[in-house]
């Protein structure tokens, strides 16, 4: 286990490194110029020219990379050209709110694909498993922001539970708050859910397949034991490969579904920045992202050695 820590820390360290190069270059060769943003298209060239010097856009781009990456170890991220204020002011103040949005969603899908997934193996090739995966391959039709948009016309519209969009922040109580996330939640949660749920029921019945789970209903045990748990934690392997990846989406996909309902959140804050060509603030919103999509990934692979201890450090 020593030996697997020591490599996959070593991994997780050489792929942050790659990532934070890849992010830089492209970013850097995108066309147009901060300074010129700002200034606005009438200001003189010198005056652009004088606040990119400020800015320290006249550096060459190993400097500006060097800087910038040293600043990432330090926690000093630098300014943002638009609003004025540390970046990682920015960062931890729609970090709160993005978060625990990804976490709600996360939650949502996990417990609603168990639940269908296992539920439609007990039954497999009976009506209840044609009709549970035949929701679920409607959930994987649908995009999350046009859910978004249903969840807002039935809950907000017709019925009035829930507002529209906007969040006053956690001051107001954390009911308050986590009411205001529900319907995000829910928008991106339940998409994920429907291929999560297909994944669980391929796992579950080739697990069921098992000489132990036969041995296990021989003896007497019933079905709903047997299910959740002896078959449930063998099937977990691949179930825990695809919530990772599908973490790493709840991420990525709060940029949408946080422009739909309003949410100052990490992808609003990503979807200003690109119309300001805040790039200091793209950039570290990007790699923040790929940081948190390498180290899921890193979580899975740990949890894989303790979920089946039988796995070598050689195997993965």
């Amino acid at each position: 286990m020593s030996l697997f820590l020591f490599k996959r820390v070593l991994t997780l360290i050489a792929t942050l490194i790659a990532t934070s190069v890849i992010v830089f270059l492209v970013l850097e060769v995108l066309p147009g110029n901060a300074a010129q943003m700002l200034m606005g298209p009438d200001a003189s060239p010198d005056a652009v020219a004088a606040l990119a010097t400020k800015l320290g856009l006249d550096q060459p781009a190993w400097a500006r990379y060097w800087h910038w990456a040293g600043g990432l170890l330090t926690g000093d991220l630098g300014n943002s050209y638009a609003y004025g204020s540390p970046v990682s002011d920015l960062l931890l103040e729609r970090l709160s709110l993005t978060i625990p949005l990804a976490v709600m969603a996360m939650l949502f899908t996990t417990v609603l694909a168990l639940i269908v997934g296992v539920t439609a193996a007990a039954r497999h090739n009976k009506l209840g498993d044609v009709g549970l995966m035949g929701l679920a391959q409607v959930g994987i039709a649908i995009p999350n922001f046009w859910f978004a948009i249903l969840l807002i016309l039935v809950f907000s519209v017709k019925l009035q539970w829930f507002s529209a969009g906007g969040f006053d922040g956690w001051g107001e109580g954390i009911g308050a708050g986590l009411k205001a996330l529900l319907l995000p939640a829910l928008s991106l949660g339940v998409v994920q859910a429907a291929i999560l749920a297909r994944i669980t029921r391929s796992a579950v019945l080739e697990v069921m397949r098992e000489d132990f789970v036969r041995t296990a209903r021989a003896k007497g045990v019933t079905q709903r034991a047997v299910l959740w748990r002896h078959v449930l934690r063998n099937a977990m392997i691949p179930v825990i490969t695809v919530m990772g990846l599908q973490f790493s989406e709840l991420l990525a996909g709060t940029i949408v579904v946080e422009n739909v309902f309003y949410l100052p959140g990490l992808g609003k804050l990503i979807f200003q920045s690109i119309a300001n060509r805040d790039l200091i603030v793209v950039r570290n919103c990007v790699m923040l992202l790929a940081a948190m999509v390498v180290i899921v990934n890193f979580v899975v692979d740990v949890l894989y050695a303790v979920i089946d201890p039988r796995l070598k450090a050689s195997d993965l």
